[in-house]
């Protein structure tokens, strides 16, 4: 026999973990998209001996992406409610 107890906390858990893995998602694509635009800017700095101008320029297009990715999935939660 298994313990009702423990299927409840089966249960809690699963619904947990789904409803992390969302938020999870969002903070993986918030970081990428700003590190992606900085490490590209720190490499072109670094080719063109710029330093630290593109570096300071994918600093700043991280943020736009970044800001970009956070109006996309609100735009998705708000349509969803």
């Amino acid at each position: 026999m298994a313990d009702p107890g423990n299927e409840r906390f089966q249960d809690n858990f699963g619904r947990s973990m789904r409803a992390m893995s969302d938020y999870i998602g969002l903070g993986v694509q918030i970081a990428a998209s700003f590190a992606f635009f900085v490490l590209l800017g720190y490499w072109a700095d670094l080719q063109l001996g710029t330093s630290p101008w593109l570096f300071l320029l994918g600093v700043l297009l991280g943020m736009v992406g970044m800001a970009l990715v956070l109006m996309k999935v609100l735009k998705a939660a708000n349509r969803k409610k």
